[in-house]
């Protein structure tokens, strides 16, 4: 997502802000309407081991949220890429059906760097704050956090990323950096935007570079992450040996996983949450 459509996510769900604190306990996302309130999903951490936690990386301790059976491990790990919004409720809770499914899942707060985002009620200054966020830096945050993961009962041998909106994104990147990684699913990433210093390659000029299958779900009435784009890029990766696979789900909008916005597809999560757990099976995370 490039910092134009980030800007129009923003605008239109305003309140979907993030609800993990930077510096305290999560707070909970402010929710636009009773009906979105309504079909938002909350998992219990019944069986499981679940909190905050802090990810050592570079000489800074960055916030991160994670979930995983109860018992000694371990667990096959699965690095999950925070939407624009950052680590906030939904995505603690995308932690938590992952481990209640026997992951290690765990969302680190790479903007933590720059700003607590927890505290920003301006709309231009979450656009400021990801823009100067360096797409190397991040990779090199997740790369701490599998380390952190390993070390509190996590299988590096067994080791997936996904992701949502700007994490969607994340997770292309990241399953193009890292040779360790068995899969990867994209949701909603953008595969263009407008390079710049911090982000000076777009997904799509690196995409016959994946170390992993990578499966990417996509809505096709999303005019921020467009599906046709992904499928060029899949084209491009598959052309140079890779696996790829772009499934579009016709009627969804672009957050369709969101459950908390009015965005949410009840359908084709389900279906995208089903597959994507086909995909991890698969390519060997489970």
């Amino acid at each position: 997502m490039n910092d134009t459509d980030m800007m129009s996510v923003l605008r239109d769900h305003p309140l979907a802000r993030r609800g993990l604190m930077m510096t305290s306990l999560m707070t909970g996302l402010t929710l636009a309407t009773t009906r979105v309130e309504a079909q938002a999903i909350h998992t219990d951490t019944e069986g499981l081991d679940a909190g905050e936690t802090k990810v050592p990386s570079g000489g800074v301790d960055l916030p991160a949220y994670y979930a995983r059976p109860q018992g000694n491990g371990p667990f096959p790990i699965i690095i999950v890429n925070e939407e624009v919004f950052g680590v906030h409720d939904h995505m603690a809770d995308i932690c938590r059906r992952l481990a209640k499914v026997g992951y290690l899942a765990v969302a680190t707060e790479v903007y933590a760097r720059i700003a607590d985002l927890g505290k920003v009620s301006d709309s231009s200054q979450v656009q400021q704050i990801v823009a100067r966020s360096p797409d190397a830096q991040e990779m090199s945050d997740l790369d701490a956090t599998v380390q952190w993961a390993m070390a509190n009962k996590g299988d590096g041998s067994r080791l997936g990323t996904t992701g949502f909106c700007r994490g969607g994104r994340t997770t292309w990147l990241y399953a193009i950096h890292n040779p360790n990684l068995k899969a990867a699913v994209a949701w909603y990433g953008n595969v263009m935007g407008t390079p710049s210093e911090a982000h000076p390659q777009r997904v799509i000029d690196l995409a016959d570079q994946l170390k992993c299958p990578l499966l990417g779900l996509y809505g096709g009435q999303d005019n921020f992450a467009k599906a046709g784009d992904a499928k060029e890029a899949a084209a491009k990766a598959r052309a140079a040996g890779k696996t790829v696979e772009i499934v579009v789900y016709d009627d969804a909008p672009h957050g369709f996983n969101a459950d908390y916005r009015p965005s949410y597809r009840a359908a084709a999560a389900a279906d995208g949450w089903k597959r994507m757990l086909e995909w991890f099976r698969k390519y060997g995370v489970a």
